[in-house]
């Protein structure tokens, strides 16, 4: 079958796709040092014999793929009816016993807290289903809002990539409907406009509807392929993240908040947003922050401070980035704002002691994702607050990698991003601006 037929045959040509180098009879995925998931052949750890792979049969209405460590994906291809009460898919198949399968639909499978948070969802194909009340001629995709998704990095990492992701594996150019579990009236208005560009049809909402749904077929569950990460290999489309900057832009460069003044040609200066952590949040903040604004308006940029929390309108956050030269933040959630800044523009991110690898994992793959000029500021142990309490000698600050080799247990990682500030040094500082500097007056020239 081919790509343009079902949506279980595009699912089985992803997977084939992507498995021309394993075993005949064995695989799984593994994460690597740089985070990325790989595909490795490997033998059963009880008998040290490789199990045998299991084919989905095309005749199955109701198929769920649960090999990959970060996902669960299942497919109903067939007319399907949606109960929202009871968070149930129903299809019919009268000659076969009845077939229950139940998913999570949310793209972090290996972490047990958060997915034991998430609501889970039940397919069922036998002798009868609900009736039909609304009918739709599109297919469904339908993925869990909750989890960590208040999080701006998470709502993105955890949501609209993988959506971005599953759409151009499963439907590319075609029609959908979205569905949603765990939907939140906060969540549809901060990101109402990124769903209309996803979908032109209004989003099902599994805790406000009350009618039943059908569809010629459904997806449940994302896509994902690492953190802030799309691969265009194991897309049929080749989609990349500069596409799903694209898709940004469509979705806020219509906005009819103006971006903020420049100065007159003659004046002009690049532009530096310094993202910042809000007053309500007590870590990773710039704690002699007036004077490296003062130090980078000495360098020579126009600088805007920018403070967003949960309620800062996207609109607002892209037409201030878009219009802007280079970004600079300390590691957190705030910097997935990258994603608005323009190709070709710098982003430097600060990176306090102890978050080399998720600063480089989250944001820095942002950055060369969408071809940004890109800087990291690792600050040294004296500019890290913790130097107060553990003392410059202690492990904790002098290698943070040999405490984090056996992973980031919570009471570790809280060390790090939950009681870290940072005092940068001015004149190291200055000389990391400069540099960037440089590369944001080249990008400023090449907009006249």
């Amino acid at each position: 079958m081919s790509l343009s037929m079902s949506s279980i045959s595009r699912i089985n040509n992803i997977i084939a796709a992507t498995s021309s180098s394993w075993s005949s009879s064995t695989y799984m995925f593994k994460k690597n040092q740089e985070t990325r998931v790989e595909i490795t052949t490997v033998t059963s750890q009880q008998n040290l014999q490789p199990p045998p792979r299991v084919e989905v049969p095309l005749t199955r209405v109701i198929s769920c793929n649960r090999s990959y460590i970060r996902y669960d994906l299942c497919t109903i291809d067939g007319p399907t009816v949606l109960d929202p009460a009871s968070s149930t898919f129903f299809t019919v198949d009268p000659t076969s016993a009845v077939h229950v399968e139940k998913i999570k639909p949310y793209p972090r499978k290996y972490e047990d807290y958060i997915m034991g948070q998430i609501k889970e969802l039940t397919l069922v194909s036998g002798p009868s289903s609900p009736k039909c009340r609304i009918r739709h001629e599109a297919p469904a995709i339908v993925f869990s809002a909750g989890g960590y998704t208040g999080n701006l990095f998470h709502a993105f990492n955890d949501g609209f990539i993988p959506l971005f992701i599953t759409i151009n594996s499963i439907y590319p150019d075609r029609d959908f409907i979205i569905v949603v579990s765990e939907y939140h009236d906060w969540w549809k208005s901060k990101y109402v406009e990124l769903l209309k560009v996803l979908s032109k049809h209004p989003i099902i909402s599994l805790e406000k509807d009350n009618a039943t749904h059908c569809f010629p077929s459904a997806t449940l569950g994302l896509i994902s392929h690492g953190f802030m990460t799309i691969d265009k290999t194991l897309i049929p489309t080749s989609k990349t993240l500069l596409h799903f900057r694209d898709l940004l832009e469509k979705a806020y460069s219509q906005s009819s908040i103006p971006s903020p003044p420049l100065r007159p040609k003659p004046e002009r200066r690049p532009r530096l947003v310094l993202t910042c952590r809000g007053n309500d949040v007590s870590s990773r903040r710039i704690l002699n922050q007036d004077e490296v604004i003062r130090v980078m308006k000495e360098v020579g940029f126009d600088v805007i401070v920018f403070e967003p929390n949960r309620y800062t309108s996207l609109d607002k956050a892209y037409a201030l980035l878009n219009s802007s030269h280079m970004m600079v933040g300390v590691h957190g959630a705030a910097l997935t704002h990258a994603l608005f800044l323009r190709p070709g523009s710098v982003f430097m991110q600060v990176v306090p002691i102890g978050t080399e690898w998720a600063a480089d994992a989250f944001y820095g793959r942002i950055a060369k994702g969408i071809n940004l000029k890109y800087l990291e500021y690792k600050i040294r142990v004296e500019e890290s607050s913790l130097i107060e309490k553990y003392g410059k000698d202690n492990v904790l600050l002098k290698d943070p990698s040999a405490v984090q080799k056996k992973g980031w247990p919570t009471e570790i990682m809280d060390i790090y991003l939950k009681k870290q500030n940072v005092k940068l040094d001015l004149a190291r500082f200055r000389i990391s601006l400069e540099k960037a500097y440089l590369m944001a007056k080249k990008f400023m020239h090449k907009e006249r």
